[in-house]
């Protein structure tokens, strides 16, 4: 449907949905970081101290990483939180909802609870991945710029090369 029709092109996609979604269990971003591990995600959104007071609170920690960024209002305003990442792609700003759910007539924008079921979960990923023409770089064999249209950057790097890895080996 949306071209992911070669086996390189399918290893790499299931590679990242699969990193994306932790093994495809989880269809929703949880945002439950301690202190450490904010530091360690998210490093220029938190001081040292600014970590312990924000851990385990996912709507604080959301607003401040997502506040202003990707189509949603500043922090505070609860787009952050509201707009957090979903579904298989982890699809995150409320500019990416608003843009997925228009290519999809599927309302994200006014229910974005609606990303993390399954069928429409897919539909988004299928969608992102085609949108940010990840088809041209899998058949380059170019994963990393696959990774970092995906994510932004490297992130799990490791993890999703396990998961492509394990892909191919099933073609």
């Amino acid at each position: 449907m949306f071209n992911i029709d070669t086996p390189e092109r399918q290893a790499m996609f299931l590679a990242q949905v699969a990193h994306e979604s932790a093994g495809f269990e989880r269809l929703e971003e949880n945002m439950n970081y301690g202190p450490g591990r904010l530091l360690a995600v998210f490093p220029k959104y938190f001081t040292p101290e600014e970590a312990g007071e924000f851990a385990h609170d996912g709507p604080r920690i959301a607003e401040r990483v997502y506040g202003g960024r990707l189509g949603n209002g500043p922090e505070g305003a609860g787009d952050g939180w509201r707009y957090r990442g979903r579904g298989f792609i982890q699809l995150t700003g409320r500019g990416n909802y608003r843009k997925a759910g228009r290519a999809l007539v599927l309302p994200l924008e006014d229910d974005p609870d609606l990303a993390a079921s399954p069928r429409e979960a897919a539909m988004i990923a299928g969608w992102y991945w085609e949108e940010n023409d990840c088809n041209t770089l899998a058949d380059a064999g170019n994963f990393e710029g696959v990774t970092r249209r995906i994510n932004g950057g490297l992130n799990g790097y490791d993890s999703r090369k396990a998961w492509l890895d394990a892909f191919r080996s099933m073609a």
